[in-house]
């Protein structure tokens, strides 16, 4: 087996050169399964065409501008908008998950017939496994035409919680606070060393895209999406999506053929949503800023600007109010905007990488999708939004003149040829994004070598050092608002009732765990933060927490909260996916930690001491639900006299 070492070698052994000059001690390692070598001047090259010569784009010793211009004459209509497409990897499961692994009949058809080499990986598997799906994937785009790798992309799957559309299980990877956590810690260091260590194990596994950073604002709190971003101050934002972007891609200078390229999203505002519903939903299509406002929110994008991010994906959102150089832009979703994609994001912040649309944005918004009667499927599922009336080839069309490269979930690509065949889109623009698309793939070094090797992904994938150091930033991302007559660290051999916590992790750190409250001195109770479900009958909607954040009599974690905190001093350790209002039991319990998806080893040694609490919270927590409704959705920590502020935290 391969040490880790051996495989981060071989991922800068296959950077392309950029001189005519290379030599046999400058060869990369071509990864191959049914290609030709080709030998030129004592060295060796892919035969990705299959023609018996060396063509420029198969040149690595060219500049990559060359290569990708080379391969941009050498494509056909069909393929240049089969590039324009991201599609989702086929498998037997919900959405393209899969227990066992892709359907490698359907993907050859995605691949071979469609000519799509872009997909989204929904895929949970042991390291080993993923390594050989991925490299089946790779198998099949070999025997393609021209060769063209694949670039797999995935939605973050580092943390212990995981939400349909937005994030994967785990399944093996090293589990790190969400970005609440590392934004609650302070050091924008944790966001950076996360990113260049998911990045060695997303490329182990042969993913090659982070569907992520969420650069989004967290300003409305009862918004759903709020978990996977930075928090609602612009200033801290930015900062962590910088590092973020800078560990992941490895370093500041853009794409790197031992990075994984990071999408930031979603531009922009998607934070600032009417009554904290959720873009993916009918319901929840508007947000609400003005452009004052509106430069808030683009101020965490600047950080990933900053570190020459490779893509950018447009929020689903349709930004009510919001102007531009004065003037309200048109109301359709950002992915059609071209206020704000050529206008804004080309125009005024030069930005020259990867657009990718976020998922289903072409697709129709039927009956149940709308009203949720009848209940929403996953064959309903379509974000349209302000663009419902046009047909699909228009919305296409409408799309990529706006500045679109990329469609994700889509890997049908006829609607781009009759597009262009109507004379709705230029070839030439098909040209602009290939350009963008290929480029990536060249600077990432997929053309030498795509493939994994299943081993590495075993040995590199939650390796000890990647354990120890999430272990570290779970620590640092804990939070403790309340300990009254510290009350903690609680002394070993404390007898203590536990609700929610495992036992034995609270034995480990030296605790007496009793059976029956009497019995016991303290009480710790783990709970989540209040959450309705507002919108059962709707895909998205009966899977995302809604609607009030207090806990209040009738809530069930309220509930056990005063009951227990009646009888014994009770701990409360609160999981903050929002901005829960504990004003009614602030003073009714002994201490409250907050944390942002830190596993139970994590809260034990913060409640025994053996680690003790860093943590600032993130957002501000509000005091009342009347207070939430308000502030303003678009402006960060602007409720009326907070409960805990914004950068609130306690030490012992």
């Amino acid at each position: 087996m391969k040490t880790r070492i051996a495989f981060l070698t071989l991922l800068i052994c296959t950077t392309g050169f950029v001189t005519s000059t290379a030599n046999a001690a400058n060869q990369p390692e071509l990864g191959r399964r049914s290609t030709q070598l080709l030998t030129v001047d004592g060295l060796q090259f892919k035969d990705l065409n299959q023609n018996g010569r060396l063509d420029p784009y198969e040149d690595w010793r060219l500049p990559i501008d060359q290569r990708v211009e080379n391969l941009v004459t050498q494509l056909t209509l069909e393929e240049k908008a089969g590039l324009m497409m991201h599609g989702t990897a086929p498998a037997d499961g919900l959405l393209g998950q899969s227990a066992r692994g892709y359907d490698l009949l359907k993907a050859k058809e995605f691949i071979i017939e469609q000519r799509v080499n872009s997909f989204i990986t929904r895929l949970a598997l042991a390291p080993a496994l993923f390594a050989e799906q991925n490299n089946a994937l790779q198998t099949i785009a070999e025997s393609s035409r021209l060769g063209i790798p694949i670039t797999i992309s995935s939605d973050p799957r580092n943390y212990a919680e995981s939400i349909v559309g937005a994030g994967n299980a785990a399944a093996g990877f090293s589990i790190w606070p969400e970005p609440l956590g590392m934004a609650a810690s302070g050091d924008a260091g944790i966001a950076r060393q996360f990113g260049d260590m998911a990045r060695q194990e997303y490329r182990a596994v042969g993913i090659h895209m982070a569907l992520s950073p969420q650069a989004d604002l967290f300003t409305e709190p009862r918004w759903t999406r709020g978990n996977g971003t930075f928090g609602d101050d612009p200033d801290l934002a930015g900062a962590m999506v910088r590092a973020y972007v800078e560990g992941f891609q490895h370093g500041d200078k853009g794409v790197t053929t031992d990075g994984v390229v990071t999408i930031v999203k979603h531009w922009v505002g998607y934070g600032a949503s009417r009554d904290g519903f959720d873009g993916h939903n009918y319901y929840g299509r508007f947000s609400k800023l003005d452009e004052a406002t509106l430069k808030l929110h683009i101020k965490p994008f600047e950080g990933a600007f900053a570190a020459k991010v490779g893509g950018v994906m447009p929020t689903y959102n349709i930004l009510e109010g919001a102007q531009v150089n004065g003037k309200q832009i048109e109301q359709i979703g950002a992915g059609f905007s071209h206020e704000l994609l050529t206008d804004l994001l080309r125009g005024k912040y030069a930005y020259d990488g990867l657009i990718l649309s976020d998922w289903s944005i072409s697709q129709d918004c039927n009956t149940a999708c709308q009203t949720g009667n009848p209940p929403q499927l996953p064959k309903d599922i379509g974000m349209s939004w302000g663009v419902e009336k046009l047909s699909r080839v228009e919305r296409f069309a409408k799309g990529i003149n706006a500045g679109l490269d990329q469609f994700g979930g889509v890997s049908d690509s006829q609607a781009v040829l009759d597009a262009v065949k109507a004379g709705l889109i230029a070839e030439s623009r098909l040209d602009q994004s290939a350009r963008h698309i290929l480029k990536i793939k060249f600077q990432l070094g997929l053309f030498e070598n795509p493939y994994v090797d299943p081993a590495d992904a075993s040995a590199i994938v939650n390796a000890r050092a990647f354990q120890l150091a999430a272990e570290n930033a779970q620590h640092r991302s804990v939070v403790l608002l309340e300990n009254h007559h510290s009350i903690l660290p609680l002394k070993s051999k404390t007898k203590v009732y536990l609700d929610g916590i495992d036992r034995m992790t609270a034995e480990q750190y030296g605790l007496v765990v009793v059976d029956r409250p009497e019995l016991a001195k303290v009480a710790i109770i783990k709970v989540a933060a209040p959450f309705e479900k507002l919108h059962p009958n709707h895909f998205f909607g009966s899977r995302q927490h809604e609607g009030d954040l207090a806990f209040k009599e009738g809530e069930a974690g309220y509930d056990k909260i005063a009951a227990l905190s009646k009888r014994l001093p009770t701990i409360v350790l609160v999981y903050l996916d929002r901005p829960a209002i504990l004003t009614e039991i602030k003073d009714k319990v002994a201490a409250i930690i907050g944390d942002f998806g830190a596993n139970t080893t994590t809260l034990m040694a913060i409640v025994t001491g053996q680690v003790h609490p860093t943590g600032k919270l993130p957002f501000e927590l509000p005091s009342s639900m009347s207070a939430v409704e308000a502030q303003s959705p678009a402006l960060p920590h602007d409720s009326a006299q907070p409960l805990y502020p914004f950068g609130y935290g306690l030490k012992y």
